[in-house]
């Protein structure tokens, strides 16, 4: 088995989130009406269901950290 193989990892659960995706995550939780819906990160994060984007009301969509997210900041926190 090549090595490159063995480090391919393609559960969401087991592979780590960039810098800008722990960032993007955290101005989810902190300034959610201040985030731009073309960032790349927001794909990523809606894959790991680390956030979730309600339907749109009154044209604003409404983008919330799940609790997914949530356990991912808190083991982020406890880290520094």
């Amino acid at each position: 088995m090549q090595m490159s193989r063995l480090f391919q990892c393609k559960d969401p659960v087991l592979t780590m989130l960039s810098p800008h995706e722990i960032t993007t995550l955290l101005m989810v939780r902190n300034a959610p009406d201040q985030i731009g819906s073309d960032r790349e990160e927001l794909l990523t994060l809606l894959e790991r269901q680390l956030i979730a984007i309600d339907p749109m009301v009154s044209d604003i969509r409404r983008i919330q950290v799940t609790a997914e997210g949530h356990a991912v900041l808190n083991a982020v926190s406890r880290i520094r």
